[in-house]
């Protein structure tokens, strides 16, 4: 039996999930793309409708899959068949070229604010020069992938930490500045049910892929569930709910405390500069109101300029080793991307991860509304919102497969005992996430809707010819 130190309680895993799940650009994303304060009503019905049955789930599967490592692509080849195994693995590999696309230009715009301190400098240059750029760091990236270098992992961790810190002391900090400067010019709040009930319209629904990926990525947290301290049962929906409560209490303060700095036709009026610059913005207002200058600004941008470089090498590495080293998605592999070099490095599955993720940043180069950078990070905050998500899908497969065949394998922790009822709230959290994608495709700007569309479609795609390239490799040598 394991001793007691290697056992949590319900209390770390509470910060376990919600350092893991949330972040500052939630808060801002949320508030921006859903006319300010309406998000409060939409933030709520996701957690209760979506949220909270998708946590339950992911626990009652890790309960379930204890002794698997492999995570969402485990629980579908015990449930299912290697086949389906590996279209989960390929899906997580394949949403990750979209994110990799904005981590450069992420991480551009950290340093322009860094230097600069301002956004109007970067927002400025022409986007065919910016995505050179950026396209330039990508490569730079890839290549550093290949050569086996991991001290810059180290600091995503630091910079991780240090931009979940900043996110809870902007909400705490900006509570407090009414108190400390009067006279800072804050917004009046208007708590009147025409400004907070949402208008429901086409716009609106293409903006639900938003709240999807912010509360989504949970199932990162599956490995712990049988290693709580008592009895899993009880324990694991305490830590859950727990954690429910802080990040609706940090969305709904998060959002009040945005209300107070930002005027919602302002943010409308300048939509895309909002989406790319906000999080610097409030930063800045927040050491206005200390009378500490940019200060705040500046420790903002470079731990989000840390952060941005470090997950971009390893978005590139990480999920690619997760798909190529798993032996049973390898079989559908081609042989050629499972070459690796002296360091160790998959040369020729880094080559395609450039060569997917520059199309992204080419065709951003020459195509699309509006000549200034904003519109580039815009456009791929809304591209990751339809992607990303896509990954989850294979999360509600995998629990209406489990319940599917009952107690065929054992947990410790069970999210509902019916089978029919678990494979109903399965395919309900399936739906919603496939809806809120398929929906979040459409944009009033021809370039993202082409995006939205043409890079879920061309990396799904890609999933499945993959397969029959090996197949015929394989036919080939036995012949």
């Amino acid at each position: 039996m394991e001793n007691s130190e290697k056992r949590i309680s319900w209390k770390v895993l509470t910060f376990m999930c919600f350092s893991t799940l949330w972040g500052f650009g939630n808060v801002l994303n949320g508030y921006v793309y859903f006319n300010g304060m309406q998000v409060i009503v939409s933030w709520i019905g996701m957690f209760l409708l979506y949220f909270v049955p998708y946590a339950f789930m992911v626990g009652e599967l890790g309960s379930a899959f204890k002794d698997f490592g492999g995570g969402v692509t485990s629980w579908i080849q015990e449930t299912t068949n290697t086949k389906l195994a590996y279209y989960a693995g390929w899906t997580y590999w394949a949403v990750h070229i979209t994110y990799i696309a904005s981590k450069g230009s992420g991480g551009l715009k950290a340093l322009s604010w860094l230097i600069f301190q301002d956004a109007k400098t970067y927002d400025t240059f022409p986007k065919i020069y910016v995505q050179l750029v950026t396209l330039g760091v990508l490569l730079f990236f890839c290549w550093l992938a290949t050569r086996g270098l991991s001290p810059i992992k180290k600091l995503s961790t630091i910079a991780g930490s240090s931009m979940f810190v900043m996110g809870i002391l902007f909400i705490v900090m900006m509570f407090a500045a009414p108190a400390i400067n009067p006279n800072g010019g804050y917004f009046k709040l208007d708590w009147s049910l025409k400004n907070l009930i949402p208008n429901i319209n086409m716009t609106y629904l293409s903006n639900l892929a938003i709240l999807v990926f912010a509360v989504g990525g949970i199932e990162k947290i599956s490995p712990y569930v049988n290693k709580m301290e008592g009895n899993p049962s009880k324990e694991f929906p305490k830590g859950i709910m727990l954690a429910t409560l802080m990040v609706v209490i940090s969305a709904l303060f998060g959002t009040i405390a945005m209300a107070l700095m930002f005027d919602v036709k302002d943010i409308n009026a300048n939509f895309n500069h909002y989406v790319a610059n906000g999080a610097y913005l409030a930063f800045q207002k927040v050491g206005e109101y200390y009378h500490v200058g940019n200060l705040f600004l500046m420790i903002y941008a470079a731990c989000n300029a840390i952060g941005q470089f470090s997950t971009l090498l390893i978005s590139i590495d990480a999920p690619l080793r997760m798909l190529l080293e798993d032996p049973n998605a390898s079989k559908h592999i081609p042989k050629g991307l499972l070459k690796k070099n002296d360091k160790g490095a998959f040369v020729n599955g880094i080559i395609l991860v450039a060569v997917l993720s520059g199309i992204i940043v080419v065709a951003q180069m020459l195509g699309g509304k509006g000549t200034g950078a904003a519109t580039v990070l815009a456009q791929l905050t809304k591209l990751n919102s339809v992607t990303m998500p896509l990954r989850y899908l294979w999360v509600f497969v995998a629990y209406m497969a489990l319940k599917k065949v009952g107690d065929k394998f054992t947990r410790e922790y069970y999210f509902v005992k019916s089978k029919s009822v678990g494979f109903i709230l399965g395919a309900w959290c399936f739906f919603v996430t496939a809806a809120c994608c398929i929906m979040g495709m459409w944009s009033k700007d021809t370039l993202q809707m082409m995006l939205n569309f043409f890079a879920p479609v061309i990396l799904v795609g890609l999933g499945l010819i993959l397969p029959i390239i090996r197949r015929a490799q394989d036919n080939k040598e036995n012949n």
